[in-house]
């Protein structure tokens, strides 16, 4: 992939010629000057965390500002040791020499003997070693510039003006806890983007959600106003290969309207929006109903009939859940059902239900699998099943007439927790439930959701 630091030429709104590597530099020109960077300090932004989009955002940000050298520093942290198998150093070589591009910067850079003795066996390859050279180990098909690695947390991030979190939400809160340890002497907070897509169900002294934004808070004591979520319907090799795409970056207005800038691509259009909790638990939601997407196209064959049901059930289960989550729910019609649908497609989430419903994976396997890294829809499973199940955030069941824990109304997702979670069924009584007579047609969930007060500020941490 060409880099975005190309010298290329556009035309401004008064038709003159504007460089772009002139523009690049204003943009960080403007954020430093916000973040009150003297002229001889480079702004320092960091990744933690390597999985496939985390390592793109950080060779994203490579490729626009890594020319600039004495303005800006781009690294990432990721934990060394991890080892590369030799089935997958094998692959990797095949994509080296497939890319010519690729092959004369390996050998450039005096780096290609080592992938020749790692596929013949001589040489055990490290994920940190090989992103050095722009290689993902969730993703070793799309190579990556390189990037410059770091695998020692502190050195990482004790200086980082921004940090970009690109950790799964099951680990945001242990490494954040960490990293703190680190900040004790800082005298202003960083700014902290949040990649993550999970949520955790807290249930005492009342059912709330918690998303990595709120665990990076607790975690750090960096405010919530330095803290943003960056979420949209991507797929993280197809942003790096210049496939359109848009995001929004939520949070604070202070940061948030000069961040959207500042990573906007003529290919990536980053816009702005207040709601982060809501939208950060959208982004988190989409997984639970990804992962049963997938079972229902392999149980039936890739039936576009089968398929179409589950996500009628799905997205009205959804839209139902929203008006519980959200003062405004329309608001996030589009881009939760824009994010659910790229996310069925082609996520990490729908190919794990695809592989367990075809025998190919197990769960006792686990939800972190090589070559896709955490699949985040398992614990974002149980911690919405364990919020709805609260009776103390009761409805009125539209048939029975009496009040029941939301999630009595929420079928597909009662069922993905007995097939995750409890494992007391298996992955074809995902079908089973799409069949059963006697479940309400999407359209009343909705309708119910419509016609009743339904909001719960509460279950995101916010005062009634």
């Amino acid at each position: 992939m060409a880099g975005f630091s190309e010298v290329m030429n556009h035309k401004d709104s008064n038709g003159s010629i504007v460089n772009s590597n002139v523009a690049l530099e204003e943009k960080v020109d403007e954020l430093r000057h916000l973040m009150g960077k003297a002229e001889s300090d480079p702004l320092r932004i960091v990744g933690v965390g390597a999985g496939a989009w985390g390592s793109v955002f950080a060779a994203m940000l490579q490729d626009s500002y890594g020319h600039l050298r004495d303005k800006v520093q781009i690294r990432i942290w990721r934990r060394p040791g991890r080892s590369v198998d030799r089935a997958t150093a094998e692959h990797l070589f095949e994509v080296i020499n497939s890319r010519e591009e690729v092959l004369r910067r390996l050998i450039r850079r005096c780096a290609y003997l080592k992938y020749v003795e790692a596929r013949l066996g001589d040489r055990t390859l490290h994920a940190d070693e090989i992103l050095k050279d722009g290689f993902c180990l969730n993703m070793i098909d799309t190579p990556l510039c390189p990037l410059k690695v770091v695998t020692n947390l502190q050195e990482a991030v004790w200086d980082a003006d921004v940090v970009v979190n690109g950790l799964p939400s099951t680990e945001t809160r242990g490494v954040f806890e960490e990293i703190s340890r680190y900040w004790k002497e800082r005298i202003t907070p960083p700014v902290i983007i949040s990649l993550a897509k999970g949520v955790e169900a807290e249930l005492e002294p009342e059912p709330r959600i918690v998303t990595p934004t709120q665990m990076i808070n607790r975690a750090t004591d960096v405010p919530m106003e330095n803290i943003l979520y960056l979420g949209g319907p991507n797929i993280a090799s197809e942003i790096y290969n210049k496939e359109y795409a848009n995001a929004r970056i939520c949070g604070a207005e202070k940061w948030r309207r000069p961040l959207a800038k500042f990573l906007r691509q003529p290919h990536f259009v980053v816009w702005d929006n207040g709601d982060l909790v809501t939208h950060e638990v959208m982004g988190g939601l989409k997984n639970v109903y990804a992962i049963g997407a997938g079972m229902v196209a392999a149980l039936t064959n890739e039936s576009a009939t089968s398929k179409s049901v589950y996500f009628a059930h799905c997205t009205s289960e959804m839209i139902f859940m929203t008006h519980l989550l959200a003062e405004e729910p329309e608001k996030l019609a589009g881009p939760l059902l824009a994010d659910t649908y790229v996310t069925l497609l082609k996520g990490r989430n729908a190919w794990y239900g695809q592989k367990l419903a075809k025998g190919e994976l197990s769960l006792e396997m686990g939800d972190s699998i090589q070559g896709k890294g955490m699949i985040q829809g398992v614990s974002a499973v149980k911690a919405f099943y364990e919020l709805l199940c609260q009776s103390s955030l009761s409805v009125l069941h539209p048939e029975e007439n009496k009040p029941v824990a939301p999630v009595e109304l929420c079928p597909i997702l009662k069922m993905l927790y007995k097939i995750l979670i409890t494992r007391e069924c298996l992955c074809q009584a995902i079908l089973q439930a799409l069949r059963d007579e006697t479940m309400n047609d999407p359209r009343d969930r909705i309708e119910i959701a419509q016609t009743h007060v339904f909001y719960r500020p509460s279950l995101l941490g916010y005062q009634p």
